[in-house]
């Protein structure tokens, strides 16, 4: 995300050397220095506070395919021919801020989806809530794609989809993932900028997730759905695949799940410390960095898709511009389907979900 001020001086060191290069070589030199600010709305993230794997986490399934760092701080997830992986916090929280820096498979990875998400899938099977950031991998040479997604007392006929491409590559290097959830909003982070925000409203009723959640990581096989709507699978000629996590964060209060102390009394003092860390609030620049974000790459919004739900459910704040650009299907030019099966996920994540192609800055 360019501003201004970063133009005006790419501009102004270029001038200094533009006798001496060819026009096109200060172009791509221009491009190249700007778009390495694309992203840096403030330092914000620098200073969280992570704890070791073992301190916070324990393996989900596909133990032999989860590989820990060294140092303890980080773990490897893999994915081969026989099973995925995945890990789960040691705790449920009532709200909290749930983050880490992630890095994607390479090459070849259609048909993969790595997720990081809370839910209490196991312990409220038919009113469940979650909060999905899912990593949608492709062909080789095409890039990866993540949507997120909210539920809440098992509102799992009401997807909230929304879709998007990065202006990075995933691959290459670590970024950091987050999700603020508290009992007022819930915020989608990428690095340092907020990609979507969701607030909780009376009109949404129980659809707004309000019971204990744990975190969960995953990699496992999503050839059914991921890719092209299912059209190209996993090929396991470039397995193992394999996604690292280091720098993780769990800020949230630790709950029992049956307990009798309401949440609001028993996690009053987490809840006003979560509203003082700088993640709860998002600035002006911040709130600029999102409307750029999501007007260049988000390229599915469930509010927008009138197919789907004539009337825009009521968490939805839709902006003129945004419903030209989306028309009624939601998407932009890219294809796909919105059947839904009613199936969801298990514990080891084996699902349907739809899917659809996109590009902020």
């Amino acid at each position: 995300m360019m501003e201004e001020g970063t133009i005006k001086r790419c501009r102004c060191w270029f001038n200094g050397i533009s006798l001496f290069l060819h026009p096109l070589i200060i172009t791509v030199l221009i491009i190249s220095m700007c778009m390495a600010n694309i992203g840096n709305v403030d330092a914000a993230f620098s200073n969280l506070t992570t704890i070791p794997f073992n301190q916070g986490y324990s393996p989900l399934f596909g133990d032999g395919n989860l590989v820990r760092s060294p140092d303890g701080k980080g773990v490897r997830l893999l994915l081969d021919r026989f099973t995925g992986s995945g890990f789960i916090s040691s705790n449920l929280y009532n709200h909290g801020f749930f983050s880490a820096n992630i890095k994607l498979p390479s090459d070849y990875t259609a048909g993969i989806c790595v997720a990081f998400y809370t839910s209490n899938a196991d312990v409220f099977e038919k009113s469940h809530d979650e909060l999905d950031i899912e990593f949608l991998g492709n062909t080789e040479g095409k890039p990866w794609r993540f949507q997120t997604n909210i539920y809440g007392n098992g509102s799992t006929n009401r997807g909230r989809e929304e879709r998007y491409r990065l202006w990075f590559d995933p691959t290459r290097d670590f970024h950091r993932y987050s999700i603020l959830w508290t009992p007022q909003i819930t915020i989608f982070y990428v690095d340092d900028v907020p990609i979507r925000e969701v607030g909780s409203r009376e009109e949404m009723g129980g659809d707004y997730p309000s019971k204990p959640m744990s975190l969960y990581t995953t990699i496992w096989d999503a050839s059914n759905w991921a890719t092209s709507g299912g059209k190209y699978k996993v090929n396991y000629k470039y397995a193992p695949f394999v996604a690292e996590f280091k720098d993780l964060v769990l800020d949230g209060c630790p709950a029992d799940p049956i307990q009798q102390i309401p949440a609001a009394e028993a996690c009053a003092e987490k809840y006003a410390l979560l509203a003082t860390q700088d993640y709860s609030v998002i600035t002006p620049q911040r709130r600029a960095a999102m409307r750029r974000f999501r007007q260049r790459y988000m390229y599915y919004s469930y509010c927008y898709d009138s197919l789907r739900y004539p009337v825009p459910p009521p968490e939805c704040v839709t902006i003129a511009a945004e419903r030209a650009r989306f028309k009624d299907t939601g998407r932009l030019k890219f294809g796909g389907s919105h059947k839904r099966q009613s199936k969801r996920r298990t514990r080891n994540r084996n699902r349907v979900l739809p899917d659809s192609d996109v590009t902020p800055y």
